[in-house]
């Protein structure tokens, strides 16, 4: 008997370890698709991302902010992939154009919040913009901390011998497809630990041709090329003990009139979609519409990130797959009385804290300090103190709740 308990205790300890030594790798790649407004996706094949649509989750999104606040954000590309690396509003990040003159990199990006937590991992990017990697992550730059993406493919669009630049803009068609091709290839060889692809031909035919056969074309051929990778991670997940978390997004919609155009606040440049193979999406990605900068936070959740709680405070997103309390944070004062709101989804009455600081210097590299105004229940959807005089210019307002924090600014500017 001793004998048979000796076995079978080492067979358990032998199982337990196998178990801790078999654990999933966690891996994530998300797809920026340039310019398709949601509307368009009902309009032209994409049986790729139709396939997310029935075996993972979908919903309509928005981009730019929250309209005529100081979070209002143009709803223009390196604006909308700089809104998602860091999961702050142009307000925060202050990339306001494709020329993207000067990032503010205290608000770090995905690939600065991987690395620092996981160093030896590996990242990459594919990309028909060189932009994205030297000027949007800030690629060996001193205020990124010389951060590195391990393998890059990109820059193509400045090679006019192997891609001729033509009127027609064929030759970024060409780009798109060498980018998605070498990204399928190599997440399936290798499988980077976190990868982002972005494409872009479909704006192109969209600043062309506006809602035409050229650009519901261009959006079936960018669906192709998205189905390679999609592929490569399904070879991965099935060979490999692998968890891959696929995101897919547009940068922002077109204007209404043709679709020719995009930059401003109408409805239609505003809205955007999400598309992921995660299937147990919570109730926020489901029964209300996600920002893109809400995709930041859902990346660091699923990569197991930890970020320092004064980053965490910055963001403007929340996560797609954690539980989340409370959205849609404002904040007003009139005369010397704050007023606090934010929505409830959550259907628990536990009690929320609010905090405040009268400075912003987070955005220089700094520290800032809150006082607490107190508490409330999360149900109340509404907290309400006076301020001491004098009142302040500008003010930055926290939501603590149990499962994530919200915050808003209060200025005159």
């Amino acid at each position: 008997m001793k004998i048979k308990h000796k076995i079978a205790t080492t067979f358990i300890a032998c199982f337990a370890i196998l178990n801790l030594t078999t654990a999933q790798s966690k891996k994530a790649v998300f797809i920026i698709v340039d310019g398709i407004a949601p509307d368009m996706l009902e309009k032209t094949s994409t049986p790729n991302i139709d396939k997310l649509k029935e075996k993972g989750s979908f919903t309509e999104a928005y981009v730019g902010g929250k309209k005529g606040t100081h979070s209002e954000t143009p709803t223009i590309s390196a604006v909308g992939y700089n809104s998602l690396l860091t999961g702050t509003w142009v307000n925060k990040h202050n990339v306001f154009g494709n020329s993207i003159k000067k990032p503010n990199y205290h608000y770090p990006t995905i690939y600065r919040l991987f690395d620092n937590r996981y160093p030896n991992k590996k990242t990459a990017i594919f990309s028909t913009w060189l932009d994205n990697r030297t000027k949007l992550i800030g690629e060996d730059l001193e205020e990124t901390q010389h951060i590195k993406v391990d393998y890059a493919f990109d820059g193509f669009e400045l090679d006019t011998i192997n891609f001729p630049h033509d009127k027609e803009r064929q030759f970024i068609k060409n780009i798109d497809t060498k980018v998605a091709t070498k990204a399928a290839a190599y997440i399936k060889e290798n499988a980077p630990d976190l990868s982002w692809v972005y494409l872009e031909f479909s704006d192109d035919m969209g600043h062309g041709f506006g809602d035409s056969k050229q650009l519901y074309d261009a959006i079936t051929f960018e669906d192709e090329l998205i189905g390679k990778i999609m592929d490569a991670v399904a070879y991965r997940e099935a060979n490999n003990n692998e968890e891959w978390l696929l995101i897919i997004t547009t940068d922002h919609g077109r204007t209404a009139k043709d679709g020719k155009h995009h930059g401003g606040q109408s409805d239609r440049e505003r809205s955007t979609w999400i598309a992921t193979n995660y299937k147990n999406t919570n109730d926020y990605f489901k029964n209300q519409t996600p920002g893109i900068v809400d995709i930041l936070p859902t990346l660091t959740s699923f990569l197991t990130v930890e970020v320092p709680s004064d980053i965490k405070s910055e963001w403007d997103g929340v996560s797609l797959i954690d539980s989340v309390d409370a959205i849609n944070l404002n904040a007003t004062i009139k005369n010397d009385a704050l007023t606090v709101n934010w929505k409830d989804i959550s259907n628990n009455n536990t009690q929320v804290e609010i905090l405040i600081s009268t400075t912003n210097n987070f955005k220089t590299g700094g520290t800032d300090n809150y006082t607490s105004l107190g508490t409330a229940n999360l149900s109340e959807e509404k907290f309400t103190t006076t301020l001491k005089a004098p009142i302040n210019d500008f003010y930055k307002v926290i939501l603590k709740t149990k499962n994530n924090t919200l915050n808003t600014w209060i200025t005159n500017n």
